[in-house]
């Protein structure tokens, strides 16, 4: 049934109800968040009562979510009526754990939104529960850990550096192997200028010199999460100038994650950038088949005046793919 199904992207699952006349009670169809299978369910008496919930499994037996989450219902109408949560946290079983009562009684179509803002394994045996997002990626082999603690000192310590990189606000000292090893371009440009005094310095001023650091953290291999986040559109823009393909993928994988109104503009300007088109897919589908086009309105006409032609073109087309006539 086509009014059970529930739409995801990034953390926002939207469930679009397209009729809720006569019914009194109606539960989606599964959908997957996290390692998690989840649904909704609604139930119409004196208010509209709405329950998040994951699906009877091993995972959530065993492993049961917290999640943090905001939800939100709006009609589809002209005079359309918005209704937010306050943010939730709750450690979620069954759909006797968490239930949200709206006062108003929808009748037709409306939407209910949930944004995941974060999800917690809670461990059944005791212990910390520990976020899903971001992970820091498999335990490495000890072999790994030796050689990145290696590859670390060589960089912190500056062992054996061979070549001066010039950022915009101060210097950094690099090994001309681990940037041609990672950077066609960082290759060419050694070999181009072998015997010339000048391949040992590079001018990278278009980046900070906090950037510049979390760019050889990556390239190194010894990034932390945190450095990696906080810098990932100047790090994008690094990848894209020096070829740097997995970095690239990374911080499109990234942007992707944590789409919201507060930054899709922004990514989708990024996207048409650097050529992005999984986030600028993302970031169409945001705002076009998930109606979050109505909550940068304000903004959006400011875009407009700024972005490219071609991209606005491919925002008309996605506006006539959606909104055909019923």
């Amino acid at each position: 049934m086509a009014d059970s199904k529930v739409e995801t992207i990034s953390r926002l699952a939207q469930w679009r109800i397209e009729n809720f006349g006569p019914c009194t009670f109606r539960k989606s169809d599964p959908f997957k968040v996290g390692i998690w299978n989840w649904n909704l369910s609604i139930e119409k008496n004196r208010y509209l009562y709405i329950r998040l919930f994951p699906e009877p499994s091993r995972a959530s037996k065993e492993q049961p979510p917290i999640a943090r989450f905001v939800l939100r219902v709006s009609n589809t109408g002209a005079n359309r009526k918005l209704y937010i949560s306050p943010i939730h946290e709750r450690l979620l079983r069954t759909s006797d754990d968490f239930v949200w009562p709206v006062d108003s009684t929808f009748l037709g179509r409306f939407i209910i939104d949930v944004e995941f803002l974060d999800l917690k394994i809670c461990p059944t045996n005791g212990g910390e529960a520990s976020s899903i997002w971001p992970s820091d990626g498999m335990m490495q082999s000890l072999a790994t850990q030796n050689a990145l603690r290696c590859l670390s000192r060589m960089l912190d310590e500056a062992v054996h550096t061979d070549v001066t990189i010039n950022a915009a606000d101060g210097t950094l000292r690099a090994h001309k192997a681990i940037l041609a090893a990672s950077s066609p371009v960082f290759q060419s440009m050694f070999l181009r200028n072998l015997s010339d005094k000048e391949s040992s310095t590079i001018d990278i001023r278009d980046m900070s010199q906090e950037s510049c650091m979390a760019l050889l953290s990556y390239l190194y291999g010894t990034i932390k999460q945190e450095d990696f986040w906080k810098h990932r559109l100047a790090l994008l823009g690094a990848a894209n100038d020096y070829d740097i393909a997995n970095l690239k993928d990374s911080c499109e994988e990234s942007l992707l994650e944590d789409i919201n109104s507060g930054n899709v503009l922004e990514r989708l300007q990024e996207a048409w950038i650097y050529q992005l088109d999984k986030l600028k897919k993302g970031c169409l589908m945001y705002l076009f088949d998930f109606g979050k086009v109505y909550d940068v309105r304000d903004e959006i006409t400011n875009f407009f005046r700024q972005v490219d032609r071609e991209l606005m073109l491919e925002m008309f087309q996605e506006v006539l793919t959606v909104w055909k006539p019923a």
